[in-house]
């Protein structure tokens, strides 16, 4: 069972010492995996707790709320995420103002040696924290000195001679080069969340959907894809999907809703997963509902033609157990 704590401040977690690697892991690339990795590894050679700090909502989101970034993962997702990767405790620390205005120096004696009793710290290439990222691996190889802990760098991730980043994990799926996606993040990119109740305007048009809501996260994505859903009857179901703020019905918050072809059955409260195959076309505002019915006609046969020859890949990171 994983721990999960949300607050800088507060009492020892981990009285025996740990191992921390601390990231954004926004989408845990095959650069996070690489990094949780090597953290894990050291955690179980030390026989102390493997723990991942993160951040949430994360800092580019704090310091851009006109416009905030795209985001490939939400916070469950992430969790859940760390936990398979065999994380023992995982802190998605609340970045306010307050956070902000930490400097790096009690970062690392609130937050790591005091909170997390850490012997050895690992960070990506680049890693900067603190007040005004004031924050560096020198800065924490230096503090490591004075407080006993070490301070490690891993090197870049490359895939096919190309770095691993979110950023570029990113643009391929606002290209629609969804092959690219899953090579840098070594899975399809999928999104996974529990079916809420829409406006159930699908249904009465014949195309009854699965809705998953974002978080009042700006998704990485939008239009209608060609897609499979996870996590109903045993196997992955063909479906079209539409990722979006449905122009012409006006609606407001981005909704991933998913057409099952051919099924039937109450999906609401399970939780699901839509892996993301192919792009089909952008969202568009019709000039009536029979157009847009006409164009979801279109959209079906063209994603049921696309599957035939793109089998459903192993998208979700197993469910672990995690508790507050």
């Amino acid at each position: 069972m994983t721990f999960l704590f949300r607050d800088a401040a507060g009492g020892a977690l981990c009285p025996h010492g740990s191992v921390v690697c601390i990231g954004a892991f926004d989408g845990l690339h095959q650069g996070h995996r690489a990094l949780v990795g090597h953290a894990v590894a050291r955690a179980r050679a030390l026989g102390v707790p493997a723990v991942a700090l993160s951040f949430e909502p994360l800092p580019r989101e704090l310091f851009a709320r006109g416009a905030p970034p795209p985001r490939l993962m939400l916070p469950r997702a992430k969790l859940e995420g760390l936990c398979a990767l065999g994380c023992d405790g995982v802190g998605l620390l609340r970045f306010n103002a307050t956070l902000a205005a930490m400097s790096a120096e009690d970062f690392v004696r609130q937050v790591l040696v005091a909170r997390l009793g850490v012997r050895e710290v690992w960070v990506g290439p680049g890693f900067h924290f603190g007040r005004g990222r004031a924050g560096d691996i020198a800065l924490l190889r230096a503090l490591g000195e004075a407080c006993g802990f070490t301070a490690h760098e891993i090197a870049p991730v490359h895939v096919d001679g190309e770095r691993v980043s979110s950023t570029a994990i990113r643009a391929a799926l606002a290209s629609g080069d969804f092959a690219h996606a899953a090579r840098l993040l070594g899975r399809p990119y999928a999104i996974g969340g529990r079916v809420v109740r829409g406006q159930q305007l699908g249904r009465t048009l014949g195309y009854p959907t699965a809705n998953l809501r974002y978080g009042g996260k700006t998704p990485a994505l939008r239009g209608i894809f060609a897609t499979w859903v996870h996590g109903i009857g045993g196997r992955p179901w063909p479906s079209v999907s539409s990722f979006g703020t449905r122009p012409t019905v006006d609606g407001q918050e981005p909704l991933l809703e998913a057409h099952l072809f051919d099924f039937e059955g109450d999906l609401y409260g399970r939780r699901i997963e839509v892996e993301f195959v192919a792009h089909l076309r952008d969202e568009e505002r019709f000039p009536d509902l029979p157009s847009l019915v006409a164009q979801m006609h279109h959209d079906d046969q063209q994603a049921r033609t696309i599957l035939v020859g793109a089998p459903a890949g192993a998208t979700a990171f197993p469910i672990a157990s995690c508790r507050a």
